[in-house]
């Protein structure tokens, strides 16, 4: 039996077995990340948490500019259209969305809306302790998991879980 070895190009995800060269299953997903920007920067180190872990694990994150700390400004030199559309083109090319609801905002709120609608696989975290929205908690849709955390670690939990059952599994 060869060795099959398997690398990422700016082409795709390519493996070799000897002399042949096939293009492979890659389970990376394009995750959309939500997190509050003009409601609050109050989780702004979870947002840089939530994003580095994904990244780390070999994930596209369009959204990845939710935790930077000068996104305020850097949003505020793009028109409102132009947000829009540049987000909803990302939502639309997303295998799964991830959010941080922590902080009320209605762009987050719209950004789960709009994904369930297209039945993406949506992960809501929050801090334990705190009020989330009946309107997030109680969405009885196959495709939302609602869950709390303590820390990064029990984070990195709910965010491996859904990864591995429902976001690439979807």
């Amino acid at each position: 039996m060869q060795n099959v070895e398997c690398r990422m190009n700016s082409l795709g995800d390519w493996c070799r077995a000897g002399e042949f060269f096939f293009q492979c299953y890659n389970p990376r997903v394009r995750i959309y990340f939500s997190g509050a920007i003009a409601g609050g920067r109050d989780n702004l180190f979870i947002y840089q948490h939530i994003v580095a872990r994904l990244k780390s694990l070999g994930h596209r994150v369009p959204t990845e500019h939710v935790a930077d700390p000068n996104v305020l400004a850097e949003e505020r030199a793009i028109p409102p259209r132009a947000v829009y559309e540049r987000d909803i083109a990302w939502l639309n090319e997303s295998d799964a969305l991830i959010a941080d609801v922590s902080t009320p905002s209605l762009g987050v709120g719209y950004e789960i809306a709009y994904a369930l609608q297209r039945s993406v696989p949506t992960l809501c975290v929050y801090r334990e302790g705190l009020f989330v929205s009946k309107m997030i908690t109680g969405d009885p849709s196959p495709h939302l998991t609602v869950a709390t955390y303590r820390d990064t670690d029990e984070l990195n939990k709910h965010i491996d879980h859904f990864l591995t059952h429902k976001a690439i599994h979807e």
